[in-house]
This record gives structure tokens, C-alpha cells and sequence, in this order.
């Protein structure tokens, strides 16, 4: 047993950097690497620091009030990104309503962490793994501002007896994720309501993460911010901000915001253009630090005169051989999609043809209806693992994967470049590659445009 007694910030920190390089076989004296999930957290707070492993509701370190958390990053294109949400305390409904944000249980316990990041390294054991950064970090006050006002929304929601509504996209950095299976026993009692809520934890979303991980512990450029004053957002909110500068521009036409907002251009992508002009911003609006941090995913809608829709919306092409090897509710997608947030900029065509700005809004996928693209997800999944059917027809070559027709809310179709961007199925040959799409008909009913 280490006898050290970690109660100040610079104590915690040298131990955490001495781990640094190190494997992992190395530093587990209790063999904790060959039990279950989560154990490299415990494996660090054991073995490292000499800790029994517990689960209270304080900070790790009581004396220094610091928390300890080990969390994955991966190398992609030269670049590390957080591998997944880091996921803090199980949110009690029956009692965190009672606080205020600075005496919560989360501010208590989260309030500072020390963050321990080890690299993920595919086909490498986990016991060759080890320590790539630490760091204690202490929120920005930027940042603090807005996880605040994410968690004034989830109490919201518990006050209002509609814990079982809760969404991780709700929110823009701190999330409210599920922990356990759907099983009855993951399921707890909300004070003001008597339908049963699934359980959550407060987690840093993993858009937030990868933005620590590039920016405060690699030291990438800084992006640029729609947010230059944030005393700006204290009595708002990071949402109203924005609707509020583009709602004046609702109801004129393309031809009148490019005029009015000196804009001279015939890109496809003018209405994007469009809108980082109002938000005042040079760049690109999915590159802002706000958008990145919060992963708020900007989509421009268009419909036409009668009020219909006509293209779906697209997600990323999924690799058919990695999917099969996941769950439905630990999925990529599932975790991409009930995490995200969307800014629909909608405009909307004039019986002359003339398109103008008819709305604007943040969504996020309501719970009963990820459920339904779950549904999607799972018929792809037993499709790829059985062997996916190809069918000639008129208009070419079918495949039996999700149609648009089979689910009210999404379905499978090739997102690839031409015939010849394949990627290889599971069972052998290739096809084009796909990825999941909303229906058109169902964003529609989101947006409610009559």
C-alpha cells in the first residue's frame, strides 16, 4: 500500500505525470486490467495512488477536492480526439434538484479533475497501453457558463417531471448520458412524476473532450468564436444568442441578405455564407469553438413552395465490418446521434422560385424517436452479419438494407462518391459505401413547416 497522503494539487500532479510512458503491466500490482469495464480507472486509482476503489459521492482526492479520471484518445490523421464522453457522476433525480449549481453533487465532485489521458491503441493489448498526457483542468469561464446553464436545463427538466425525457442534445458541453442497459433495473423513481426515468450521468460530451484534448493539452490554434463578449450569454443562453441575431433576417429573400449583408458570391454553399456573415464570423459556422465543443451540427433546409421537403438528411458512411462488432446502445452512431445538437437554417422557396429565409432553430433527436432509428440501426447490423441481398432491377442494383419506406424516421442508402467508392462487407465482396439518413418526410414534422 502507498502510504503517501495526496491532499494537495502538486502531489496529485507529480504522481499522475510519474505514470507517464510507463505500460500499464507495469504499474497494475492487483491485476485489475483483467477484469471488466472501467478497470484502467480503477487500476490507476489502486495501484498509482494507493486508493481502495469506492464510489462516494466527494471528489477522489477529499483534501485537495480533485477528481480523478482516466479517459482514451485516439490518432487519427495525425491528430488525437477523445475517444468517447467522459462520464462523471449518476445524476440523483430525487436530490439534485435540491441545489443549487454551486452546492450540487456535480459541481462538489467535478468541480476540478485530473485528467489522465492514455492512448487507445487497436490490437495492442491493454497492458502495453499507457499514459500519453495529465493535466488538472479547471473550466474556463466561458465554458463554466454555459456547462452552468446545461445543467440548469437538465434540473429543468426533473422539476418539470420530465426526467424520462432527458436527451444528451439537449444541452451543449455537459450531457446527461444513460448508464446501464435497458433492463427495468436501469430505470429509477422521478420526484414529480411516477413514470420511471432511465438513469443518467452528468458526462462531458465528446466533441468537449476532443476540444481539451487538441487545444489545452496539445496546444492547437484556437478557432474562432461567435461568442465575443460572454458576459453577453450570462443571463441567456448560448442559443438564444444566436437565434436572436438571425431572427431579424427571417422573411427576406437570398437576393436581399447578399445585398444587404455585401456579400458577392454564387457558391453552393451560399447559404452558409449567409449566416456566418450574420453571426459575424469569417470562417465557417461547423468550425466554430462553440460548435466543435457542443458538437452543434449546422444544416441549411430547403422546401419547396407546397411545403414539402426534398432532399433526406445524411450522416457519415459507417465502416460495414466495425459496426457488426457493436451494440446498438454502445454504438458509434447511437452515441453520434443522441449526443448531437443541430442548428436547422431553413429557407424556403416562393411560388416564383425565389428562395428566402424562412426559419431558424435548434433540435436535437427526440428519445422515442432514436429508439426508431435504433430499430434501422439493428436491421442494418443483422443484414451485414447474414449477408446483405443484391437485386437487379431497371433502375440498377438493389440491396435489402432500410428503406425510407420501412420506418417512419430513417434509413439506409449509398453515400459514396460513384459506383466504383466501395468498402469491403463483412461476408466478403464490397459495395458502395452507405450511411444512415433521416427521412425527409420526418424532418418535416420536426421542423413544422406548414
Amino acid at each position: 500500500m502507498n502510504n503517501t497522503k495526496y491532499d494537495t494539487p502538486e502531489k496529485i500532479l507529480e504522481k499522475a505525470c510519474s505514470a507517464i510512458g510507463v505500460p500499464f503491466k507495469t504499474i497494475d500490482k492487483h491485476q485489475r486490467l483483467s477484469t471488466g469495464k472501467g478497470n484502467i480507472g480503477h487500476m490507476i486509482e489502486e495501484s498509482l495512488y494507493g486508493y481502495d476503489i469506492n464510489s462516494r459521492s466527494e471528489a477522489d482526492f477529499v483534501e485537495a477536492g480533485i477528481e480523478l479520471k482516466v479517459t482514451p484518445i485516439v490518432k487519427s490523421k495525425n491528430k488525437y480526439r477523445s475517444k468517447e464522453r467522459l462520464v462523471l457522476n449518476i445524476i440523483n433525480y430525487e436530490e439534485e434538484y435540491l441545489h443549487t449549481f454551486k452546492n450540487s453533487h456535480f459541481w462538489e465532485k467535478n468541480h476540478e479533475l485530473l485528467l489522465m489521458f492514455y492512448e487507445y491503441i487497436k490490437n495492442v493489448s491493454k497492458e502495453n497501453w499507457s499514459i500519453r498526457e495529465v493535466c488538472l483542468f479547471n473550466y474556463p469561464e466561458e465554458d463554466l457558463i454555459i456547462i452552468q446553464s446545461d445543467w440548469e436545463k437538465i434540473i429543468a427538466k426533473i422539476k418539470a417531471g420530465r426526467a424520462h425525457e432527458i436527451s444528451e442534445g439537449d444541452t451543449m458541453y455537459l450531457g446527461a448520458c444513460t448508464k446501464g442497459s435497458t433492463a427495468a433495473k436501469s430505470y429509477r423513481t422521478q420526484p414529480f412524476s411516477t413514470i420511471p426515468a432511465k438513469q443518467r450521468a452528468f458526462s462531458l460530451k465528446q466533441s468537449y473532450m476532443t476540444y481539451i484534448v487538441q487545444n489545452f493539452i496539445f496546444g492547437q490554434k484556437q478557432d474562432e468564436r461567435i461568442i465575443k463578449n460572454f458576459e453577453s450569454i450570462k443571463n441567456s443562453s448560448f442559443e438564444e444568442f444566436v437565434l436572436n441575431k438571425i431572427r431579424p433576417y427571417i422573411g427576406k429573400s437570398q437576393e436581399e441578405l447578399c445585398a444587404q449583408l455585401n456579400i458577392s458570391s454564387s457558391a453552393k454553399n451560399l447559404n452558409s455564407l449567409i449566416i456566418s456573415k450574420i453571426l459575424d464570423i469569417k470562417g465557417d459556422v461547423k468550425n466554430t469553438e462553440e460548435f466543435k465543443k457542443a458538437n452543434i451540427i449546422p444544416k441549411t433546409i430547403r422546401v419547396n413552395a407546397n411545403g414539402t421537403i426534398k432532399e433526406s438528411m445524411s450522416f457519415p458512411v459507417f465502416n460495414f465490418c466495425e459496426i457488426i462488432d457493436e451494440t446498438w446502445y454502445e454504438s458509434t452512431f447511437k452515441e453520434y446521434l443522441e449526443s448531437a445538437r443541430f442548428l436547422f437554417v431553413i429557407f424556403r422557396f416562393s411560388n416564383d422560385n425565389k428562395l428566402f429565409l424562412n426559419k431558424v432553430m435548434f433540435w436535437n433527436i427526440p428519445p422515442d424517436d432514436l429508439e426508431e432509428v435504433g430499430k434501422v440501426w439493428q436491421k442494418t447490423v443483422d443484414t451485414l452479419r447474414k449477408g446483405v441481398e443484391f437485386t437487379k432491377t431497371s433502375r440498377g442494383i438493389c440491396n435489402n438494407l432500410p428503406k425510407s419506406s420501412e420506418n417512419k424516421v430513417a434509413h439506409v442508402r449509398p453515400h459514396a462518391r460513384n459506383s466504383l467508392d466501395t468498402s469491403p462487407l463483412p461476408t466478403g465482396g464490397s459495395m458502395p459505401k452507405q450511411c444512415f439518413w433521416l427521412n425527409s418526410s420526418y424532418i418535416k414534422t420536426q421542423i413544422d413547416i406548414k
